[in-house]
């Protein structure tokens, strides 16, 4: 690899798409709550949910601050307001809008 910094090309959120280089730069500028981080780049917030970047990106912060990996808490995790049908979300079937 001929670039100068290959963390621009580590990509983990593959979902938005972030960096490595991103999520080290937050960091780095002393952004160290995941939350924080969630809401910046959007990590965790694509058709995966995070379960694939969540990991590394505390990997990534563990190692950046010193702390234990268990020591960092997931970020919050958003339900919706109330039940949907797994088939209305898939776009197998419509949504009754008029029911309370």
């Amino acid at each position: 690899m001929s670039e100068k910094n290959p963390k621009k090309n580590i990509i983990i959120c593959r979902c938005n798409e972030v960096t490595q280089e991103e999520i080290e730069a937050l960091i780095d500028q002393g952004v160290t709550d995941i939350e924080m981080i969630k809401r910046l780049l959007r990590i965790g917030m694509g058709p995966c949910q995070g379960r694939t970047c969540l990991p590394m990106v505390i990997s990534i912060l563990a190692r950046k601050t010193g702390k234990k990996p268990d020591e960092i808490k997931l970020p919050a995790t958003r339900i919706p307001v109330r039940p949907v049908p797994a088939g209305v979300l898939v776009g197998e079937m419509e949504s009754d809008e008029n029911e309370e």
